[in-house]
């Protein structure tokens, strides 16, 4: 699965359980950029199946705990 497109990548997130936060934190990146990707305004790195497919792997041992919202102000 090469250039995951937005479809794909959000299909895999929703799949495998991670919110975007979640997603983000295992990928060491912000939550607006997963949140780019879905929406098509950035492409997803060609080698982002790979990422992803190593988080399928190791599962819960790497899946980060599930991230709150934060309040509005």
């Amino acid at each position: 699965m090469d250039n995951m497109n937005k479809e794909e990548l959000k299909r895999w997130r929703r799949k495998n359980g991670y919110s975007q936060g979640m997603l983000a934190k295992a990928l060491g990146v912000e939550v607006m950029t997963v949140s780019r990707w879905e929406r098509g305004i950035m492409r997803p790195p060609s080698f982002l199946h790979l990422a992803l497919g190593y988080l399928e792997l190791k599962g819960d041992k790497v899946k980060p705990e599930k991230t709150r919202k934060r309040e509005r102000r």
